[in-house]
């Protein structure tokens, strides 16, 4: 299925992606080293029964939970198809090519561009680069920050129809983090507002819908 995550900015959406991927250890780690801000982490983290809060976040790429981050952070100086084999690193060859032609099935757009460089890509070509190099890895879910962030709606409404056909064709469960929640709403099946770090409210989009409230604040209605 796939999970919305709402809230305004500074409401814990990336911290939470980066808490489920395992970043967040990384950035502990850095933060230690460098004598800066102490980050503390409490509470748990399972994944199919299996407790891993304290796992890297290689390892968990290897179970299948695989982040494409806010911002895209593609590798500017290699081509779309370099940064797409990149991501297929824990891919047999035979799942790499699989995936690929996935890939240039759900973004045509990429296929006249895979000897482009990845600097010299729009925003949404960007993006949808972003999003092919995080199926190479072989995700079981994956966590989408913020991937319409400055983006045209056009563009966010065919991303939306690409991330339906990865849930739909792939079987991969998503979530997704925004902080509009209008262009994400028809396709999740569940949401959560995040406020301040904390869930203040959850449901299904039907039932999210039908609050005022949440219609007005998040979903510009």
């Amino acid at each position: 299925q796939i999970v919305g995550v709402f809230g305004a900015n500074s409401a814990g959406k990336s911290t939470l992606m980066y808490a489920l991927s395992g970043i967040m250890l990384d950035i502990r780690k850095k933060e230690a080293m460098a004598g800066g801000e102490r980050i503390t982490l409490t509470g748990s983290i399972r994944y199919r029964e299996q407790e891993i809060t304290t796992l890297k976040s290689s390892r968990r790429a290897k179970l299948g939970i695989v982040l494409c981050p806010e911002r895209r952070r593609i590798f500017k100086e290699c081509s779309v198809l370099e940064n797409l084999k990149i991501g297929g690193y824990l891919a047999t060859a035979a799942q790499a090519q699989e995936t690929l032609e996935f890939v240039f099935k759900i973004f045509p757009a990429l296929i006249k561009l895979k000897n482009r460089l990845g600097g010299f890509l729009s925003g949404g070509e960007q993006q949808m680069l972003a999003i092919g190099r995080a199926l190479m890895a072989q995700p079981k879910i994956l966590l989408l920050d913020e991937p319409l962030m400055g983006l045209s709606p056009l563009m966010q409404a065919m991303l939306m129809q690409a991330t339906r056909e990865i849930r739909d064709e792939r079987k991969i469960s998503i979530v997704i983090t925004e902080q509009y929640a209008r262009p994400v709403i028809p396709i999740v099946n569940y949401a959560f507002i995040l406020e301040n770090g904390s869930a203040v409210l959850e449901g299904t989009r039907e039932e999210l819908m039908d609050n005022p409230d949440v219609r007005s604040a998040y979903f510009g209605i």
